[in-house]
């Protein structure tokens, strides 16, 4: 209907009444008023032809009218709420293709090391502070640390260890979880808590870095990481309320109305189905249950079996106006991290590695080449298994040798199950091989890449790129060559991982830099960090709003519910305090939401729109926060009470 936005008249008229007829036979629904009409704006539609309009009607929580402000006419009511826009955009809500919800929502209350590169001083400086504001927790209650930026410690003072966390003045169990969530860092008393000495064999999928006699150092990598926090106890029901409440304001002011949950077990599903039975579930949530290495191996059809049992446990069905809970994808890490100096992520060739000295260096191909935790063997029979359960996969992997051996399993499916509807993601893919790039597109696997690490930043310059070499690095974070090779690219924040800033990340996916005047980015804190990471293309401003609405709606099989405002979809949308399409590109990073709806409910509401919040929206609040940035790091989780994620 863009065309019938140039004249009035009667053809105006009619096509309009036309409009609203054909939209009430199409919903099924009597003809009537709109419960809420938005107009005078640039709605962005997100349709298939990127169409752009000027209004919206709502009724009981669908789309019932797309198009120009004059057709919203007979849908006008007494009772009808119209809201202009005042020429601001109106658009589909976020959806977060990959993010670790109830973790970022614990990280919220925890002590907090946002991400500052701190020297061994300096992290003992804020842990004790920590320490010091807590002290009714002594002797034997665990102080949970999180966001700390490992790669800078390293490279100021070097790794850390056990040592230097018991100088504290404490007598707590210490547990300091890196802002890439693949590292602990423990001190003695935690460790002794844990059971782990030097006679711990390093679990399946992770380690624990250890001295010349075999004693643990402190550093617990991936699983190590797992089976450390597995001594702390667990959270209650209450402070897994206060967590999920926190999460989910965190989303709403982000304009995110639907979100997948990446490591989930029955923690976050109880949790989360508790928030909606009280009435305060405001996004869509959808479960990926992680599934363990260990116990693939044992047999691929019970681990899937199990967790497609969890996941019939939780899903709710086909969506409805009011958020509920779906699950039906399973979570599989392939591997770590490609950031230096964890080095974790599977690769090709090995990482490089110093042979001369810091103030000569040599880098040169070395030995490593990372670690896959499903091997070929273990991981096709395993995506066979889900795919006949009735279960998509969402994996994790970051260096090439992972994703390749993901593409290769998927392949195999593809070629005994040829008809199969199997929707599979790789998650994250910072490192690629170009031979791979057509294949994501030929196999229907999604690339969900988190669009803020494709900027300089201490996790990818520096020690990361020596280690990478200059090859790899010339092409990390390929999310536009993907694109430009058919692949469906999709965003997923990976919160908590970085300060929780969805605008930022899509401008860093337009133009592969970050922005000196936005705190949340990297280059706001060093010259070193200002522009591009390196000359992979970025996406364009639509296709970046495709990542987070229309194809992480594919991925979350929600995409003929919601992602695009079209009649008879679910009306999730948000309003924009700037235009994305048509601000400077130096400003795309430095918007807001102004509100939120989902299902035709209006869950945030700011400015211009603050009168028109819901009363019960208006009850809903963030509580007690420690960090109100919002964002903790990568976090790794064993259906662990903690609800903590994993990435990078």
């Amino acid at each position: 209907m863009a065309g019938i936005r140039n004249s009035g008249g009667v053809l105006l008229l009619v096509l309009a009444a036309a409009v609203v007829a054909m939209v009430g036979g199409c919903n099924g629904s009597d003809d009537g008023p709109a419960d809420t009409v938005l107009r005078n704006g640039q709605v962005v539609t997100m349709d298939a032809s990127n169409s752009i309009q000027q209004a919206i009607a709502v009724r009981d929580g669908k789309i019932v009218y797309v198009g120009s402000d004059a057709g919203t006419g007979p849908l006008i009511g007494s009772k009808t709420r119209v809201l202009d826009l005042g020429g601001r955009m109106l658009m589909p809500g976020f959806i977060d293709a990959h993010l670790h919800a109830l973790a970022g929502g614990r990280a919220l209350l925890q002590c907090d090391l946002a991400y500052a590169p701190l020297s061994h001083a300096q992290l003992l400086g804020k842990l004790q502070s920590c320490l010091d504001a807590s002290t009714d927790k002594e002797p034997g209650g665990w102080l949970e640390a999180v966001n700390w930026d490992r790669q800078s410690t390293s490279a100021l003072s070097g790794d850390p260890t056990k040592a230097l966390l018991d100088t504290l003045h404490t007598q707590r169990p210490i547990a300091v979880t890196s802002s890439d969530f693949h590292t602990v860092l423990a001190n003695s008393r935690a460790l002794a808590l844990a059971g782990i000495t030097a006679a711990t064999p390093d679990p399946s999928g992770g380690s624990f870095l250890r001295g010349a006699d075999g004693t643990p150092t402190g550093i617990c990598e991936d699983n190590g990481g797992w089976q450390l926090k597995a001594a702390i106890p667990a959270d209650s029901d209450a402070d897994l309320l206060k967590q999920g409440r926190a999460a989910l304001a965190a989303l709403r002011a982000q304009g995110i109305t639907a979100f997948m949950d990446a490591a989930s077990g029955e923690v976050q599903a109880k949790t989360f189905k508790s928030l909606q039975q009280l009435g305060e579930l405001t996004a869509r949530a959808n479960l990926a249950l992680t599934v363990q290495p260990g116990d693939a191996a044992a047999s691929a059809t019970n681990t899937i079996a199990t967790a497609r049992a969890l996941a019939s446990s939780i899903d709710q069905g086909t969506p409805v106006a009011a958020p509920g809970l779906q699950s039906r994808i399973v979570k599989i890490f392939m591997d770590g991290v490609v950031n230096a100096p964890g080095d974790t992520g599977a690769m090709l060739t090995p990482y490089y590695t110093n042979t001369g000295t810091d103030a000569a260096p040599h880098w040169q191909p070395g030995t490593n080449l990372g670690s896959v935790y499903y091997p070929p063997e273990v991981l096709q029979p395993l995506l066979l298994a889900a795919n006949d359960a009735g279960m998509d996969v969402h994996v994790h992997a970051t260096g090439e040798r992972a994703v390749r051996q993901t593409l290769d399993a998927v392949q195999n499916l593809r070629s005994l199950r040829a008809n199969a509807d199997f929707r599979p993601a790789i998650a994250h893919d910072e490192t690629v091989a170009v031979a791979d790039y057509p294949r994501f597109a030929a196999l229907d696997v999604m690339a969900t890449m988190s669009f803020q690490w494709a900027q300089r930043a201490n996790y990818s310059i520096g020690e990361t790129e020596n280690h990478l070499g200059p090859d790899r690095f010339a092409r990390m974070e390929p999310s536009g060559s993907l694109r430009h090779a058919g692949a469906r690219v999709v965003h997923g924040s990976d919160w908590p991982i970085d300060p929780f800033d969805t605008f930022l990340a899509l401008k860093i996916g337009v133009t592969r830099s970050g922005d000196p005047s936005n705190p949340n980015s990297a280059a706001s804190s060093s010259p070193i960090y200002q522009g591009k990471i390196n000359n992979d293309p970025g996406l364009t401003r639509a296709e970046v709003l495709r990542a987070i609405t229309m194809d992480a709606a594919y991925q979350l099989r929600l995409d003929k519910a919601v992602g695009s405002l079209e009649t008879g979809k679910l009306a999730d949308m948000i309003v924009l305090d700037k235009n994305f399409l048509t601000v400077p590109e130096e400003e795309l990073g430095r918007n807001k939401v102004l509100l939120t709806m989902v299902g035709g409910k209006i869950v945030l509401a700011l400015d211009a729109f603050s009168s028109a919040l819901e009363a019960s929206a208006r009850k809903l609040s963030v509580g007690d926060m420690l960090s109100p940035r919002g964002s903790t790091g990568h976090a790794v989780v064993k259906g662990s009470p903690h609800g903590d994620g994993h990435n990078h």
